[in-house]
């Protein structure tokens, strides 16, 4: 999943992409509200973390404008004011949701979860599909309650797919969404990935968990 972090604080913006990335996530970086603004409305992201207090634009124009032009992805502010006035002006701009600094790691991990889960349409932390399913507080993937052993890109993989069931996933987005922007697009790393999910997820090649959309990309079966 890629997130976008926009906070004009360095040592708080250095703090913040250390923990996302150890956490799994990719992430881009935002210092001002000008450039978070063209970050958001260039590229595509399954949330953004958002300062108010950004220089060159404030959090509550660069969420208002970015809603504009239609960009949909979820956003979490961030705000060292605590005056409810700040946070319903907030969420009218078309923020998601809130959180206070200073805060605890533990509660910002959390709400990004949510937000994300949310943005899919899964309010429930498991996303089910017959005996297959993805624990996003664990972040595991179980076939019929038998977690299974997945490298860190294997699940990331499995988790976009999951979490967009509705949607036909090209190798381009994939990567877009795991990797940082520097990688490889061409790289056939994904099909790698897909092979190998499969595998693990149905040796048998009873379940055909993943389907492949030929010239478009992959699936995730939603009638296992």
């Amino acid at each position: 999943m890629r997130i976008l972090i926009a906070e004009d604080d360095s040592r708080l913006l250095t703090q913040l992409d250390t923990l996302l990335q150890q956490n799994g996530y990719s992430v881009d970086l935002a210092d001002n509200g000008e450039h978070a603004l063209f970050q958001l409305t260039e590229y595509p992201y399954d949330l953004a973390i958002i300062d108010i207090g950004l220089p060159k634009l404030d959090g509550f124009d660069v969420i208002r404008r970015a809603r504009q032009a239609d960009v949909r992805s979820p956003v979490l502010i961030l705000t060292a004011r605590d005056r409810w006035q700040e946070k319903v002006e907030g969420l009218d701009a078309g923020a998601d949701d809130y959180l206070t600094k200073p805060f605890h790691n533990e509660e910002l991990l959390a709400r990004v979860k949510a937000l994300i889960r949310r943005a899919s349409g899964q309010a429930n932390p498991v996303v089910q599909f017959g005996p297959l399913a993805l624990d996003t507080v664990s972040e595991e993937i179980r076939v019929h309650d038998n977690a299974l052993e997945l490298t860190a890109y294997e699940y990331k993989v499995m988790e976009y797919l999951m979490l967009n069931p509705q949607k036909v996933i090209s190798k381009t987005e994939l990567t877009e969404h795991i990797y940082d922007q520097d990688f490889d697009l061409d790289s056939n790393v994904i099909e790698v990935f897909v092979g190998r999910l499969r595998k693990k997820i149905d040796p048998d090649g009873s379940m055909k968990p993943i389907e492949t959309l030929r010239g478009r990309g992959y699936r995730i079966n939603r009638n296992l």
